[in-house]
């Protein structure tokens, strides 16, 4: 257990390359109640999600859910977050731990539509079921079809014998899975009954040092990472949610940067030396000239190789291109490859 973003945190149980193997391979519980959630309500509510996320949130239909961000005025992310519409004037925003406040301040910045905005995130609790045993186990606890609940879309029901749950087609692994909001004096019970129904799938309970492994092997950025209030969402490929079919916060220097085409771009490379990228390692030429930073990286439990993501410059960034992580005052050969780093 470790302190995280102000959360007693589980980082390993049986150990990170086990939890990251039994998910990829069966099923694993990632206990993510630290996560924010908002909800928020009123005529407006699309108005101002339109306004601060950088997605198009009119797409979104009753139970369907999107992948955005809340563009900040600098250029930089806020955070990413994902948006459930409940119904048309209903919706739920789903943010990361560390940036509870800053997110729910910065939205109420721009609340200038009156929309009625609640913090539940200290009530709700959130199991991440991830694995493609994932449906298998948790079939029997819900009347709910699970195997017809599509890739982000989500219902409510009866769970575990609990009523009032949020059961979702997300996850941040890409092994497939579900996401299980429930209230707090619910969710030992919830907890108890995913473990029982999962045993004959061999569940285990990941921490966040799978969680981490997990999403880096999908090339998924990490907030605080790969992405801050530094990083634009066009340097950090992001641009497939960026729509500028309509007016959001920063919009117009965001439109004209993927015009332009950004000066830096975030990455995925696989070392062919031996060691491990570290956030921070700086990435060079050959010659040692300096053209960017690790972001990410690991020792890829699936693939046995060490990867990572790294910001490089525009002109260094094509894919096959080598490059070089400084370890200490050595320079270990990589190659920049197309991400996912796990090909399904």
């Amino acid at each position: 257990m470790v302190p995280f973003a102000g959360y007693n945190m589980p980082i390993q149980y049986s150990g990170i390359n086990d939890e990251h193997l039994a998910v990829r391979g069966s099923v694993g519980a990632f206990d993510v109640s630290h996560m924010g959630e908002f909800i928020l309500k009123g005529d407006h509510a699309l108005d101002l999600i339109q306004k601060v996320t950088s997605n198009d949130a009119s797409k979104l239909v009753d139970g369907k859910i999107q992948y955005s961000c809340f563009p900040n005025e600098d250029g930089g992310i806020v955070d990413d977050l994902l948006v459930y519409r409940i119904n048309a004037s209903t919706y739920m925003l789903v943010v990361n731990a560390s940036n509870i406040q800053k997110d729910w301040d910065w939205i109420n910045k721009f609340n200038s539509f009156g929309v009625e905005m609640h913090n539940i995130s200290d009530k709700t609790s959130l199991i991440a079921v991830q694995g493609p045993n994932a449906v298998n186990a948790l079939q029997p606890l819900t009347e709910m079809n699970l195997s017809e609940m599509t890739y982000y879309t989500f219902g409510k029901g009866v769970f575990a014998g609990c009523e009032n749950v949020l059961v979702s087609n997300t996850g941040y692994t890409g092994a497939g899975g579900f996401e299980i909001y429930v209230e707090n004096n619910d969710v030992i019970k919830v907890w108890d009954a995913v473990m029982k129904s999962g045993k004959e799938f061999d569940i285990k309970p990941a921490g966040l040092g799978a969680r981490d492994t997990l999403r880096l092997e999908m090339g998924f950025c990490l907030y605080g990472n790969d992405i801050d209030d530094t990083t634009s969402p066009i340097e950090a490929g992001l641009g497939w949610i960026t729509k500028f079919t309509k007016e959001f916060v920063n919009s117009e220097n965001l439109k004209k940067q993927k015009e332009d085409g950004p000066e830096r771009k975030l990455v995925g490379f696989e070392l062919s030396d031996r060691g491990i990228p570290r956030k921070g390692y700086e990435i060079t030429t050959l010659n040692g000239d300096l053209i960017g930073k690790v972001t990410s990286g690991t020792q890829s439990p699936s693939l046995k190789k060490a990867i990572g993501m790294g910001y490089v410059k525009t002109e260094s960034a094509g894919i096959d291109n080598d490059i070089y992580i400084k370890v200490r005052d050595k320079l270990l050969k990589a190659s920049i490859i197309k991400m996912p780093f796990l090909k399904k």
